[in-house]
């Protein structure tokens, strides 16, 4: 009888554990609006300061009165799916490039060679697009992703990444007048 006991204990907790396995999510990365969808006062205004409330979080629709819903990229399949809640964090835009380069780092130092091409392949290839599925994207970090799987910077814009080796990228972000090339910038490499 102890013997059916403890075999019953062990399909249990199998079970429990597989269970729990299955369950398992992919770390959240959120999304923000892009910068022409941006309303008056709102983040991606160039006019008002950067905000990081769970109010600059795309949602799923604009007129809808639901709360904004942060999203994951699906790694796999390059697209935008439903995922839990996060708290923002407030960063300076210089950490925040220096967080997205240091991502970059330390993806070159895995595959020996950093992630090459436009801002959305960059992107793809930091959030698990890459041969052994890393995540390097870390949403506490300051990074974000908008609706066109591109890395952000503190205001919405785009980033821009220029390749000037095969380890070595500049991360520049157009900073708040949203214009690239101009004194504002924030670059890091």
């Amino acid at each position: 009888m102890k013997k059916i006991q403890g075999i019953v204990w062990l399909v249990i907790v199998i079970a429990t554990i597989c269970f729990l396995y299955r369950a398992r999510k992919p770390a959240a990365i959120p999304v923000v609006a892009p910068a022409s969808a941006a309303a008056p006062g709102q983040p991606g205004n160039p006019s008002a300061p950067p905000n990081n409330s769970a109010a600059s979080t795309l949602s799923p629709s604009a007129n809808s009165t639901s709360p904004p819903l942060p999203a994951m990229l699906s790694a796999k399949a390059g697209m935008v799916e439903p995922a839990p809640a996060m708290v923002p964090v407030e960063m300076s835009p210089g950490i925040v490039i220096q967080n997205v380069r240091h991502a970059i780092t330390e993806y070159g130092a895995m595959f020996g060679g950093n992630p090459v091409g436009t801002n959305p392949e960059i992107t793809a290839a930091l959030a698990g697009n890459n041969p052994k599925q890393i995540n390097f994207i870390k949403p506490e970090a300051g990074m974000r992703i908008n609706g066109n799987g591109e890395l952000v910077d503190t205001w919405g814009t785009p980033l821009f990444f220029h390749q000037l080796s095969g380890t070595d990228t500049e991360v520049r972000s157009a900073g708040p007048d949203r214009k690239l090339w101009t004194p504002d910038d924030v670059v890091t490499r």
